[in-house]
């Protein structure tokens, strides 16, 4: 919840010019506040960013006060939207079924789903981290394309907590959720106090195809490093 929409072209005056330097064939997503998708889609028309959203009601219409639709948000111009992430998880009473609700209407609207799981600290010291991810990947997926998914593993636990999730299990944990697929070739990204510091390490490792960026990409110059990270 960043970003007015003149602090959002603000932001954009500084972001863009970095995209000139940007190795071809990667992909980079905005997924602003709502406000803000009208006045991106217009900007960004024609460049490199693909525009998406950071949240979708299983409706197309109703009495659902404060939710947005899948007709919504394609009338805007996104194409990828967050399901299930951590924060709608812990504050706002989002489960496993409406994770999959969501997930199968963004599909139905052709939209792209980037969805989110992982484990609190407190399930991690429990050594429930493995067996939670593999339940939350069997609900969330129910009768959902694998062609048209994006998956992100967000270890709650080193998120703006100063913890830092090692890359090797990262990478593991990444690992095992493709395992999980029919399709091991979705794209799996890593979320988790990414930072211009250690982003050419994170995607270094094998099974990490990208990440999800939270605090990191408020600054134009933080999130340019991390889009044109170095292959290493």
């Amino acid at each position: 919840m960043y970003k007015t929409q003149a602090e959002t072209q603000e932001f954009l005056q500084g972001f863009l010019p970095h995209l000139e330097e940007t190795p071809q064939g990667r992909e980079v997503i905005l997924c602003p506040p709502f406000t803000d998708l009208s006045v991106l889609s217009k900007t960004l028309h024609g460049s490199l960013i693909q525009l998406g959203a950071q949240n979708i009601h299983w409706e197309e219409y109703g009495a659902y006060t404060g939710e947005i639709s899948g007709p919504m948000l394609t009338e805007s111009g996104v194409r990828f939207v967050i399901v299930g992430h951590s924060e709608r998880r812990q504050y706002f009473g989002e489960t496993d079924a409406t994770v999959n609700l969501r997930l199968r209407t963004a599909q139905r609207f052709g939209l792209t789903p980037i969805l989110c799981v992982g484990e609190s600290k407190q399930q991690r010291d429990a050594g429930e981290a493995e067996s939670l991810i593999a339940l939350q990947l069997d609900k969330a997926l129910l009768d959902i394309d694998q062609d048209n998914l994006v998956i992100a593993y967000e270890p709650i636990w080193a998120i703006g907590t100063g913890d830092t999730c090692e890359v090797e299990e990262a990478n593991r944990i990444i690992g095992l959720i493709r395992s999980k697929l029919t399709n091991p070739n979705v794209s799996i990204q890593y979320g988790g106090s990414v930072k211009p510091n250690n982003i050419d390490e994170i995607m270094a490792q094998p099974e990490i195809d990208g990440v999800l960026v939270g605090g990191a990409s408020l600054e134009p110059e933080s999130f340019a490093r991390i889009v044109n990270f170095k292959s290493v």
